[in-house]
């Protein structure tokens, strides 16, 4: 596969977080937010703070297929083997008060499959265009949820475990990554779907997981044969 291209984003402090959402002495930029809890001293923040933005990478491909499962092929109804993984995006708005659910935002996923390959692309690999599995786009619901049943994905040379993500709203959009514990990685990849020769990246040695990778990283809950994640982040408009 061609490389990722550089990371785009950066870590915002805490003063850039601040005052990108009015509680600081800056004015607030638009932008994306999202992330975990944080105390203070003084001017708390809200829950959902810092995720980086990361690299769209060569594959972003823009299908506009809104479903939730985007296991199959839309014109063979061949369906990608792998273990399966239920991922939920709940998406907020964020504000010097807080966090709010925020409805109506466009949620797009894609990744490669357990061989490493991508759909509706060509490269030295592989030749698939046309084909659009693992692929799709949600609208958040009222309740900011974008949900999506996919596989986990596979690895190619240069890269660590990854599911690519864009959320859109109005003239506004933010692209990052998602990534995977390399332990779990580890298991997973001894099932036939993933089995392929080579020597795979690992996080640590991965250059745009280094630029913020760990507050990218998936807490998955095993789920009878697969997997449940929940991510949440925050849109600052």
């Amino acid at each position: 596969m061609d490389n990722d291209d550089k990371p785009i984003g950066k870590i915002l402090n805490r003063r850039k977080v601040l005052a990108a959402l009015g509680l600081g002495g800056l004015a607030g930029a638009g932008g994306l937010l999202g992330g975990q809890k944080a105390t203070a001293q003084s001017n708390p923040l809200p829950s959902c703070i810092v995720r980086p933005a990361m690299t769209e990478g060569p594959y972003f491909v823009d299908e506009k297929l809104n479903r939730s499962d985007i296991r199959s092929d839309p014109a063979s109804g061949a369906v990608k083997a792998g273990t399966p993984l239920v991922l939920r995006f709940v998406v907020s708005r964020v504000s010097s008060s807080g966090c709010s659910l925020l409805p109506g935002a466009m949620v797009d996923i894609w990744h490669c499959d357990a061989q490493g390959l991508y759909s509706d692309v060509q490269d030295r690999f592989a030749d698939t265009r046309g084909q659009k599995w693992l692929r799709g786009f949600q609208t958040t619901s009222a309740q900011g949820i974008a949900q999506f049943t996919t596989i986990y994905p596979g690895w190619y040379p240069g890269r660590a475990v990854h599911i690519h993500f864009k959320v859109r709203l109005q003239n506004r959009d933010f692209t990052s990554q998602l990534f995977f514990d390399d332990a779990l990685s580890d298991r997973i990849f001894t099932q036939p779907a993933y089995a392929k020769s080579g020597s795979r990246t690992r996080n640590a040695s991965d250059s745009i997981y280094r630029n913020g990778g760990s507050q990218l990283l998936l807490d998955l809950a095993q789920s009878g044969a697969g997997y449940t994640a929940t991510f949440d982040l925050g849109l600052n408009l």
